[in-house]
């Protein structure tokens, strides 16, 4: 962040109590306003910042993400949201994440292969699946075995190294899919399925989700097109709770591992990724559409606990540009399945509410291997009065 101080305006601060005046540099990032650096308050004053939630403090300098929750914009390394789902996979924009930039034809054919020569799990990782109860929360599952990662991966866990960083983050990325499918598996008492490398990632997790041994699985283009497009938009969302979380698990130097797993734990929270289960249990409550007044007077009841969720993260003021971006993807009212059509084997009572297919043509949603790329990154330009810094170039 050092460099960032060329900036020479400064903020001037006075105590009231000793009139003792201190001069705070001013930041400037690439997008976003400019942040004043109150690193040497302490030092200068005695006194310490006061910012319960860090609504109004930045903690890091990072290039990852851009959030405008008042202009509702979203961008991954200067590009926005929709473009990338429009135009990029879910492993693309993963590489983007990791590395700053798109991945050339070369790049992208090789980390799709790193990826997916580690989607398998250890065999002995089956076991730790036998000690969860068949109805455990499946968070707490991949809480579970997601830490246990660090016990049989120990080969690259110095995160000091860049090649251990490297395949620990391949590592994850690969196997995360296939310890949720297994544990939705579990749950119903099916077979685990094994990953496939013929598949593309969305494919596969559909496969591990949904197939069974007794018969074929074809997974659905418009399905995976549409797990494709959410994996993309949740891919990050800037410094958020599990993103912090992991920030300070990771300051104690913990192993990548352990400090997923607390992420992990976070997003299970219901003001977090837990809020989309929240959104699920609500729909199953409402159940028909005569209940929607109902609902909807428990909802606008002050004295009701009762609320209505899924409507909007609360950072974006106009917006939720994820949501646009979901809207536009063609999608008509899906079939839904309890499972796959073995489910007569399953020894749990709860039901799986995923849609496993929907009746879209796959040809209104499949992607064309030979359709151009017309990604452009948003650039710097200077906030008009009142405006998004980044003016309307996005």
């Amino acid at each position: 962040m050092d460099e960032l101080r060329r900036n020479s305006v400064h903020v001037a601060l006075t105590d009231p109590a000793t009139g003792q005046r201190t001069e705070l540099p001013v930041l400037e990032g690439t997008l976003g306003p400019t942040m004043i650096d109150v690193r040497s308050v302490k030092q200068a004053t005695g006194r310490y910042v006061f910012d319960p939630g860090l609504t109004a403090t930045g903690i890091c300098r990072s290039s990852i993400t851009y959030v405008d929750g008042d202009a509702g914009v979203l961008l991954y390394r200067g590009y926005p949201i929709d473009q990338l789902v429009e135009h990029a996979d879910f492993l693309e924009v993963a590489w983007l994440l990791l590395n700053g930039e798109l991945p050339s034809r070369e790049q992208r054919r090789q980390f799709v292969t790193d990826i997916t020569q580690h989607t398998m799990v250890n065999e002995q990782i089956h076991a730790i699946y036998r000690g969860f109860r068949r109805d455990a929360h499946p968070m707490a599952v991949m809480c579970g075995v997601t830490g246990a990662l660090a016990a049989f991966y120990h080969d690259s866990l110095d995160i000091f190294d860049p090649a251990h960083r490297r395949i620990a983050a391949h590592r994850l990325i690969a196997k995360m899919p296939t310890i949720a499918a297994m544990a939705h598996k579990y749950a119903l008492g099916q077979p685990f399925i094994y990953p496939r490398n013929d598949l593309s990632y969305a494919e596969n997790f559909l496969h591990m989700m949904f197939a069974v041994p007794c018969e074929r699985y074809a997974p659905p283009p418009a399905a995976a097109r549409a797990l494709e497009a959410l994996l993309i938009v949740q891919a990050d969302h800037e410094q958020n709770a599990s993103t912090s979380t992991v920030r300070a698990v990771g300051s104690s130097r913990a192993n990548p591992y352990a400090c997923i797993a607390a992420g992990i734990a976070s997003l299970w929270g219901p003001l977090h990724g837990g809020a989309n289960e929240a959104v699920l249990k609500t729909l199953d409550e409402i159940g028909s559409r005569a209940r929607i007044p109902e609902i909807l007077r428990r909802a606008k009841d002050r004295d009701n606990p009762f609320r209505l969720m899924g409507f909007g993260h609360r950072v974006y003021k106009s917006y939720d540009p994820r949501a646009k971006v979901l809207r536009r993807i063609p999608c008509s009212q899906p079939r839904w399945s309890s499972s796959a059509s073995c489910s007569r084997t399953s020894t749990s009572s709860r039901a799986s509410s995923i849609p496993t297919s929907t009746s879209i043509p796959a040809s209104s949603c499949a992607r064309s291997a030979s359709r151009p790329r017309c990604l452009r990154r948003c650039s710097r330009s200077p906030a008009p009065s009142g405006g998004s810094p980044i003016g309307s170039k996005c």
